[in-house]
């Protein structure tokens, strides 16, 4: 039930956030007249000139309700003049909004907001996505079934349960042999392992092991990885010792850092907008009149829009709705956005555009790249 509340509130969380990224623009109210009730300025019309309060305040129990719906969930008309610009039309939505039409839109900051505030509300409803060809709510791994609406770490919870019944049925096998037999041996190695890999998902569920005198199962993963190995030497004595201290961590505690990565992903998604800004700069060199705050509206629109596109997928995957349909559309229909929205917010011809969306596509990888390593370096030091 935890994870319900968990959700809900991140998501009144993400609305309150995009709120205060965009607040009370284009909206009307009733005329005013007399004096601002806030500053007292004599009012001129629906809204204070000189601190922008509404002339009409309310006190009605209904017009409370409307206030966390339209305040909090920042269901308005906005969202329906935005949302299908966004999805077809996001070269419009981009250059109107450039151009002064901010009224009527939602700001590509609060829409970004609200967009990964979602998805982490959905993740920590439905789990982490899953593409490996699991059927819906059901799928996980190593065929442990995890109902619908279970967190991400249900999974790793259930095959602990899993491995602490082999662990007990190893021990009692063990306990009923004499003390000399060579079985022994064997059973104690068996229980040995399935404590390492009971460790291996405390480490990620808890952030501790549950049995400290062995090990994880997995210290060879970032080892064969990132070449954890040998010692870095690098004649800087003081940054030697750090580097190789932060690599025998990520050595000894793999799932603890993989844990670190997905979450420092939702706090640090922001950065993905000012490492793309100079890409896309970049790609429209030679397309006069754009400044970098066009750049930054562009990449954020897009950024939002491919956030709410991938909950959709994983929703599809996840509750098994024609995944493979959805999938395949959306695996197609990204560079079709991409397209379309650098095509009619630059005023790109057919050709250009299209060899402005190949450069694009290709430093999208990078900035990919770049921010997957920023999430492992903030993992490996945290």
């Amino acid at each position: 039930m935890s994870g319900e509340f968990e959700a809900v509130g991140t998501m009144a969380e993400a609305g309150m956030l995009a709120r205060v990224a965009e607040p009370a623009a284009g909206e009307h109210s009733a005329a005013g007249h007399g004096k601002c009730l806030n500053c007292g300025t004599v009012l001129t019309g629906p809204h204070c000139h000189q601190c922008g309060q509404a002339a009409h305040v309310h006190r009605s129990i209904s017009a409370f309700w409307h206030d966390i719906l339209h305040g909090v969930l920042h269901f308005d008309g906005k969202f329906w003049n935005t949302l299908p610009l966004l999805a077809w039309k996001p070269g419009h939505l981009t250059r109107r909004y450039v151009h002064g039409e901010r009224a009527k839109f939602i700001s590509p900051m609060a829409l970004f907001l609200f967009s990964i505030f979602m998805m982490f509300a959905i993740f920590s409803y439905v789990g982490s996505p899953n593409f490996t060809g699991g059927k819906g709510a059901e799928a996980s791994a190593d065929g442990i079934n995890v109902a619908a609406g279970g967190d991400w770490r249900a999974e790793m919870r259930e095959e602990i349960v899993r491995l602490e019944s082999k662990i007990a049925e190893r021990e009692t096998s063990m306990n009923a042999l004499a003390a000399d037999d060579p079985q022994r041996e064997k059973l104690a190695a068996q229980i040995a392992d399935f404590k390492r890999d009971i460790n291996r998902l405390s480490y990620a569920t808890d952030g501790e092991p549950r049995y400290r005198e062995v090990g994880t199962s997995d210290e060879s993963v970032l080892s064969e990885t990132f070449g954890f190995d040998s010692d870095v030497s690098t004649g800087v004595p003081g940054f030697d010792a750090w580097i190789n201290r932060v690599a025998s961590k990520a050595k000894k505690n793999p799932e603890l850092l993989l844990y670190k990565i997905q979450s420092n992903g939702y706090k640090f998604a922001w950065l993905l907008i000012p490492l793309s800004i100079p890409f896309v700069w970049l790609v429209t060199l030679g397309k006069r009149g754009h400044r970098f705050y066009d750049h930054a509206v562009f990449t954020t629109y897009s950024i939002a829009f491919m956030s709410l596109l991938f909950i959709v997928v994983t929703l599809s995957v996840k509750f098994n709705i024609v995944p493979g349909l959805i999938v395949t559309a959306a695996l197609f229909y990204a560079p079709f956005h991409m397209y379309r929205q650098l095509r009619h917010a630059y005023g790109t011809s057919r050709i250009g555009g299209i060899f402005r969306l190949t450069l694009l596509l290709s430093c999208t990888g990078i900035v990919v790249l770049l921010f997957l390593t920023i999430l492992i370096n903030l993992g490996l030091i945290g």
